[in-house]
């Protein structure tokens, strides 16, 4: 593997270090579990995998509040992991079962958290962007210095609605961040052939939002960038766009066999930018960790996904009287 390079030294103390370590180390093992349970049959429908992006959500996670809320589209179980909720329940629901967030009904796409402030997963591309705007309108009408940030990717960014928002947001002045995770393939077309700018963020200079492209590759990085969007939207200057450059491993989707790039560029990215083993270096390098206390963290991580994956195998599925729950709102 090639080395890393540090420019300089990280401002970050070895606890933080650690828990983001952990923290994306959860969401990678997951989702190689949740692939492994796809490739059984236990996951049916859609299934759209993170690994390679984590250190997008972990790093804007480092600088929430309670009461920050968070919208994404069908990428979504690293925001799920990232922001609070219990792996047993995210896996159960990708399994279809009673046990899971939405109760088995709504599969990897679609699943909700009250609690955590998560307001999914949505299936339709660009369709979250704004219905995240809806939420920070809500928080900017009851002035409680809430911030939303409002997830969605470099294919999305093409879609019109987000401009219509984009627009919204900025006369409103909404507490929102929106957040292109640009992982350069879209659905499968590389943003060179998909996309006239080669910055998407600067789209927002025509409504007057402001915003910076980030390496989503450096958790540090990102929780910096994050630091400054929330700081303006906190201020009451309205929405901040934070372009977060990652790259995902697998294809779209499970399905996908991602014949449009090469298996050479994708090796070269897990060697010399990969998020974790970017931070692995640190936490070694500066003898913030040692070999065994990384193992222990692994192991830990295994643990947890291992145990999500049997309550999810254990968990009966729904019953048939689900079908005709959560249709309407009781008033």
């Amino acid at each position: 593997m090639a080395a890393r390079k540090t420019t300089k030294k990280p401002n970050v103390s070895a606890e933080e270090l650690k828990q983001f370590y952990r923290d994306m180390l959860l969401i990678r093992r997951f989702e190689e579990k949740a692939g492994q349970l796809y490739g059984m049959g236990l996951i049916g429908g859609f299934c759209h995998l993170y690994i390679g992006q984590e250190a997008v959500v972990v790093g804007l996670e480092a600088n929430t509040e309670e009461g920050d809320k968070r919208i994404t589209t069908y990428r979504d179980h690293g925001h799920m992991l990232a922001c609070g909720m219990n792996p047993d329940g995210v896996m159960a629901e990708l399994t279809g079962r009673e046990g899971g967030y939405s109760r088995g009904k709504g599969g990897s796409m679609h699943m909700f958290s009250r609690e955590k402030h998560f307001y999914g997963g949505h299936g339709i591309v660009g369709a979250n962007v704004p219905l995240g705007a809806g939420l920070a309108l809500a928080d900017k009408y009851l002035g409680n210095d809430r911030v939303t940030f409002t997830y969605f990717g470099d294919g999305a960014a093409n879609q019109g609605q987000v401009y219509e928002t984009f627009n919204m947001a900025a006369l409103w002045e909404l507490p929102v961040v929106f957040v292109i995770e640009n992982n350069h393939y879209a659905m499968g077309t590389s943003q060179k052939r998909s996309t006239s700018s080669p910055d998407i963020y600067t789209r927002g200079a025509a409504f007057g939002i402001p915003g910076e492209a980030v390496d989503g590759m450096d958790v540090l990085a990102v929780r910096d960038a994050g630091a400054k969007a929330i700081a303006h939207c906190r201020a009451g200057k309205g929405p901040y766009i934070l372009e977060v450059k990652t790259y995902r491993y697998r294809g779209h989707s499970m399905s996908d066999p991602a014949k449009y790039r090469t298996r050479e560029e994708v090796q070269k990215v897990r060697e010399e930018k990969d998020c974790i083993e970017n931070v692995r270096e640190m936490l070694l390098s500066g003898k913030h960790a040692t070999e065994d206390e990384l193992k222990a963290i692994d192991k830990e991580v295994k643990g947890i996904v291992s145990a999500s994956a049997d309550f999810a195998k254990e968990s009966p599925e729904p019953a048939l009287e689900e079908l005709w729950t959560d249709i309407y709102v009781d008033a």
